[in-house]
């Protein structure tokens, strides 16, 4: 079954980059509600400074790419990262190709930081090369953020905050977990996210 089709201009309608003639104010930054089996949170996504990294993250959740997948790597009071695996037969996980696009350029910068409760693109060794997968930070990661734009330095790109639902992600944040083949870090019990849905925001 092909993905569903998106188009440039619903997705710019969504991020409200398609302004009313009258407008005065730029719309509020969208917001997205993630579903889980351990409960829900909200995060705000910073369309207002890194759009190009909204956008891709908002296709996925329109086309419903994340929906099934896991949060597959939990590390104790520093991340839990999901969007690239499902469960298969005897709860082993296996990577996500159908609906999988290309990688994105790296919006890292100076001004948004690891922060716990923020959320931010997982990548490969390459500085541009995150896809689909994101984390959110249980602390104060310093270590992930922009120092140089080389692919050694240029850090992880924040594009969002947890609004709402801290404690469901401090929860997840404690599950034990261990190793599948390469995989580390892998919650015992499967974290499943069941939906990421956009949650409309009051103007003003």
């Amino acid at each position: 079954m092909q993905p569903r089709l998106v188009s440039l201009a619903l997705i710019l309608s969504l991020l409200g980059t398609v302004t009313p003639v009258l407008a005065q104010d730029p719309p509020p930054n969208p917001r997205v509600l993630v579903t889980t089996n351990m409960g829900s949170f909200e995060i705000e996504l910073y369309r207002d400074r890194v759009a190009a990294t909204v956008v891709n993250f908002l296709t996925y959740v329109i086309e419903g790419y994340y929906d099934g997948t896991v949060f597959h790597r939990v590390i104790r009071d520093t991340i839990i990262q999901g969007g690239g695996f499902t469960v298969e037969a005897e709860e082993q996980l296996a990577p996500k190709s159908e609906g999988l696009r290309g990688s994105i350029v790296n919006q890292a910068s100076r001004s948004l930081q690891n922060r716990r409760g923020t959320v931010a693109m997982a990548r490969g060794p390459g500085g541009n090369t995150a896809r689909q997968q994101f984390f959110i930070n249980l602390d104060d990661n310093s270590s992930f953020d922009f120092k140089n734009p080389t692919d050694a330095g240029i850090g992880y790109a924040v594009f969002g905050r947890v609004t709402e639902g801290m404690n469901v992600i401090s929860e997840i944040g404690r599950v034990r977990t261990g190793s599948q083949g390469p995989l580390l870090d892998v919650p015992n019990d499967p974290v499943i996210i069941e939906s990421i849905r956009r949650v409309e925001v009051p103007a003003g």
